[in-house]
């Protein structure tokens, strides 16, 4: 067994890595906002057999030490571009990442919002009391974050007003 001859094409192995990453990437997008840290059992187990399924796509026939590292610089490749694009790109920004999510308004649970998101009480009230706080009704907003956080603001925080003053332009 040759460690450094490649059974298919490199570009073969970029185009099946590359193929890979973006359906996992829309996969993981549509699945919802949860961290790495807030992923069930349930979820750990199907990323592990996604992992394990999708390999022979990305190497085909191939088991060469240059094909494995050749994937891994193309996976990594895609993942840098597809940041740097995030950066420079609202439109890349809104397919690759998730915008926030009202939860809770004026201390009530928005019921359909939870459930559209997977989320059940004991998930929402575990972040509240993170937060220091014992029941909904003592907030005024709760957010689900893009990165899968939940955000919490007590209803009894200050209010800031912010006044905003407008320059009316003047068309001659």
């Amino acid at each position: 067994m040759d460690l450094t001859t490649l059974a298919i094409a490199p570009w073969d192995i970029v185009v099946r890595s590359l193929a890979i990453y973006l359906a996992l990437l829309l996969g993981l997008r549509l699945f919802g906002k949860r961290e790495v840290g807030q992923m069930t059992l349930f979820d750990l187990v199907l990323v592990l057999l996604a992992a394990n399924a999708v390999q022979p796509a990305m190497t085909g026939p191939d088991s060469s030490l240059f094909g494995g590292l050749l994937i891994i610089g193309t996976l990594l490749g895609a993942n840098w571009v597809i940041g740097q694009l995030r950066l420079r790109s609202p439109v890349v920004r809104r397919l690759v990442e998730p915008h926030a999510t009202v939860l809770a308004t004026d201390g009530a649970w928005l019921e359909p919002v939870l459930a559209h998101q997977g989320l059940d009480q004991s998930d929402v009230n575990t972040a509240l009391r993170e937060h220091g706080i014992d029941r909904v009704q003592d907030t005024r907003l709760v957010v689900l974050e893009p990165d899968g956080t939940i955000s919490v603001v007590a209803d009894d925080q200050p209010r800031v007003k912010v006044h905003r003053r407008v320059r009316s332009v003047r068309h001659p």
